[in-house]
């Protein structure tokens, strides 16, 4: 098996890397600073049609596939990491739809979705409920035809700025979370969907994470994915796919920190030579440099297996699913690790808010946590052997 990149991913991944140095990487360190959402990123995006790289031709999409979607996001993650999130949680949002929607919500959904016209946000993790999805508390109840759904959902990336959420629901408390969970998809406008609290968060600043407050929020039963009590498999599945974007977003940040001290070590001086001249420093490097490697094969790979499935299938091999747990446990490590390393590679410098290698070292800190933590991904790695 080989994952090496096809002439178009290689053309991709450098067009897509100077895109990244020329238009977001001057901006990373304000938008860090002001903890507001990138609306300015949104439409280098759209306007680079960055949004449908994963997205079905016959939608509006490129359909290049999940390798090339990673290719992008590890690229933009090198310079900033809250850009990079964007498009995470695009592919994250829009999965439910891709995987379980039926023709009439991929028809009315999709097309917005692939040009970026529209933003996608997925509704699930709760007060009580992160870790334990099937802990869900949030309800959707029959009411005549409707749905009715009453619950609260927290640290919900870029649901105050999305068209569409995807929102995990209770229908059947009868039942474990695991039987009794559907997925609804509710539009931007619909009557009591609020916004509650804006977190302000260590990193990845230049994206936003919010509370969702739902109170008899009514939804037709035609915006229910795949069926009543079919939610659990779908985010299973969905979480499964979209750990490999957050792996690779940790590959890129720790290889953005990688390539910034080495460079600074070969410019800094003491003791009258370069830092990068001193044999402790190197073997350091070496590790670094070493890992993140590591870390981008284990990911490329879990990439391009996702990649050879069949569209169709109901339940993804333990292989699959072990590959993707791998690769996100594996490369957050790394990016903490590596990031860190950076921080004490520049000594004082590093420290200060000047040099973007403590930035980089507090975003690469999410990715151990969100969309499953280490200690999770060790339990879902674990479950599969």
């Amino acid at each position: 098996m080989s994952y090496d990149l096809t002439e178009e991913q290689q053309m991709l991944k450098d067009t897509v890397a100077r895109i990244a140095k020329e238009q977001i990487a001057p901006g990373a360190e304000e938008r860090d600073a002001k903890g507001e959402f990138a609306w300015d990123m949104v439409d280098v995006l759209r306007e680079n049609g960055l949004f449908g790289a994963d997205f079905p031709e016959k939608f509006g999409g490129a359909e290049m596939g999940l390798f090339s979607l990673c290719l992008i996001i590890e690229e933009i993650a090198k310079v900033c990491a809250s850009t990079s999130v964007i498009l995470l949680v695009h592919e994250l949002g829009a999965t439910p739809i891709m995987i379980a929607g039926n023709d009439r919500h991929k028809e009315k959904y999709l097309p917005k979705l692939a040009s970026g016209e529209h933003l996608v946000a997925f509704g699930l993790t709760e007060p009580n409920a992160g870790s334990d999805v099937s802990g869900l508390k949030t309800k959707a109840v029959k009411d005549g035809a409707d749905y009715v759904i009453n619950g609260t959902k927290m640290f919900i990336s870029h649901a105050d700025v999305a068209d569409i959420v995807c929102i995990a629901a209770r229908t059947d408390l009868s039942v474990p979370g695991t039987k009794g969970t559907s997925i609804f998809v509710v539009e931007k406008g619909t009557p009591g969907f609020g916004i509650g609290k804006h977190e302000n968060k260590m990193g990845i600043r230049g994206s936003s994470t919010v509370e969702i407050i739902l109170e008899d929020v009514r939804v037709p039963p035609e915006n229910i994915l795949a069926g009543e009590g079919m939610g659990f498999p779908i985010l299973m599945k969905t979480l499964d796919l979209t750990r490999i974007p957050v792996a690779v977003q940790a590959v890129g940040i720790a290889q953005g920190a990688l390539d910034y001290a080495v460079q600074y070590a070969k410019e800094r001086t003491q003791f009258g030579k370069p830092l990068f001249s001193f044999q402790g420093l190197q073997w350091m490097m070496a590790d670094m440099a070493t890992q993140v490697e590591a870390a981008r094969q284990l990911t490329y790979k879990a990439a391009s297996i996702f990649e050879r499935l069949p569209k169709n299938l109901d339940r993804l091999p333990k292989d699959t699913i072990r590959y993707s747990a791998m690769a996100k446990l594996f490369a957050a490590e790394t990016a903490m690790k590596v990031t860190t390393d950076a921080v004490q590679l520049l000594g004082g410098y590093g420290y200060v808010k000047e040099y973007p290698v403590e930035r980089m070292m507090r975003d690469a800190k999410i990715t151990q946590i969100y969309e499953g933590t280490s200690q999770i991904q060790k339990v879902v790695i674990s479950s599969t052997l």
